[in-house]
């Protein structure tokens, strides 16, 4: 009898924090994230980097289509209940009782949760459940087979488009990069008509990616140092057979690349710099690159070759540059982060002889400052040089801040 009273109590607890949490969130700001996936799915996960709204959009989620009764539930794995209580168990009672949607927060943080939630969807035929996890998720990683139950997205931080109505609460429209292209001398002149967006740029670089810096921007920096070292010290070594004292080494990656101009790797070098073999030096990569703190460009596909070595490496996203480097980034690198980081989602991005990028196999681009000169580009076909601190171009000219409208 104690120990049903127990149970029940604990279950109440979930609910209460679920009821604060539904409380608190906000839906004055909504990402388009929220419409690019297909709610109506059972079993949806969205995985992403720490700190960059996942929690946030379920919560919005559930405020825009559910009131806070007993045909709704949000947990997270994380708690305390799940170290006396398991998954299924707690899904089995909701579902008895009337449950609809369960929404579950940090499955990482679970053992064996890929099995509990197969045997969830499995025997819960009319329960909806969305999850949460790192970026570092891989299905086929995953003891059960999700891969044919669950829909994965996943979800990155603001783009500047998304800062601007952050800051100014106000809606601001994406566009497709054809459109872009075509119109973006017409499509600046609009949006400079209603803000300006290089009072706002250099902040988005140094802060705007995560959305917490709207928490306490006196404290960002130092939250943001925490994600990295959980991300190297907890996230990866779950993942990956990674002997704690080789995570120094994980440490010592970011800093080179972060201090690079940008980081064209050597890996053999790299390998003897570090002390690091040349094979476990390009695992330690590629588990960079799928935590969100790296993104890997490479040369057009041209068999595994091009695959086992990246042509550049840059951080995931400026904020991480300042983070880690301060006031003594590149400036140059700086720029091609941005680029990069605001069309990897939607667009195919290769590295290009001459040039700094390829997108879609079709447009080139080359990142300068206002001084960047049309030499690099003469000899392609639809190439476009793209200037940081201007505010609208002209023919092939565009705005570097611009791309952080891209859909």
């Amino acid at each position: 009898m104690y120990v049903c009273d127990v149970e029940k109590y604990d279950m109440e607890t979930l609910r209460q924090k679920f009821y604060r949490k539904y409380t608190l969130v906000q839906n004055n700001f909504v990402r388009n994230y929220m419409n690019s996936i297909d709610w109506n799915n059972r079993l949806i996960g969205i995985k992403g980097s720490r700190g960059i709204g996942k929690t946030t959009l379920i919560l919005q989620y559930i405020k825009q289509n559910y009131t806070p009764d007993n045909m709704v539930l949000y947990v997270s794995l994380d708690d305390l209940y799940f170290t006396a209580n398991n998954l299924y168990d707690l899904a089995d009672n909701f579902y008895k009782k009337g449950g609809e949607l369960l929404a579950i927060d940090e499955v990482h943080r679970y053992p064996n949760w890929a099995i509990e939630l197969k045997n969830i969807f499995d025997d819960m035929p009319d329960l909806r459940i969305i999850f949460t996890g790192s970026s570092l998720l891989h299905l086929q990683k995953a003891k059960a087979d999700l891969s044919r139950r669950a829909v994965m997205y996943h979800m990155s931080g603001l783009s500047f488009r998304e800062f601007l109505m952050f800051e100014k609460e106000e809606k601001f429209t994406s566009y497709s990069l054809p459109e872009m292209i075509k119109n973006h001398s017409q499509i600046a002149i609009e949006i400079v008509k209603r803000i300006k967006p290089l009072a706002y740029f250099e902040n988005y670089l140094n802060y705007g990616y995560y959305p917490f810096y709207k928490e306490n921007l006196n404290s960002f920096y130092s939250k943001l140092d925490e994600i990295i070292l959980t991300v190297l010290e907890i996230d990866i070594p779950q993942y990956a057979p990674i002997q704690t004292a080789n995570i120094i080494y994980l440490k010592k990656l970011l800093a080179i690349i972060s201090h690079s101009v940008p980081f064209k790797p050597n890996l053999k070098s790299l390998s003897e710099r570090t002390g690091i073999s040349l094979n476990t030096m390009k695992s330690y990569l590629k588990l960079l690159n799928d935590a969100d703190l790296l993104q890997m460009l490479y040369v057009e596909d041209k068999g595994i070759n091009s695959l086992n070595k990246p042509e550049k490496i840059y951080l995931d996203n400026t904020n991480l540059m300042k983070a880690l480097v301060g006031e003594s980034m590149n400036t140059g690198n700086m720029r091609e982060t941005f680029f990069y980081n605001q069309l990897k989602s939607n667009h195919k991005i290769n590295a290009v002889k001459k040039a700094d990028f390829k997108v879609d196999n079709k447009y080139i681009f080359e990142i300068g400052g206002i001084n960047k000169q049309q030499k690099q580009i003469k000899a392609f076909q639809d190439a476009f040089i793209v200037k940081d601190d201007i505010e609208i171009g002209s023919n092939n000219i565009i705005p570097l801040w611009l791309f952080g409208f891209i859909c």
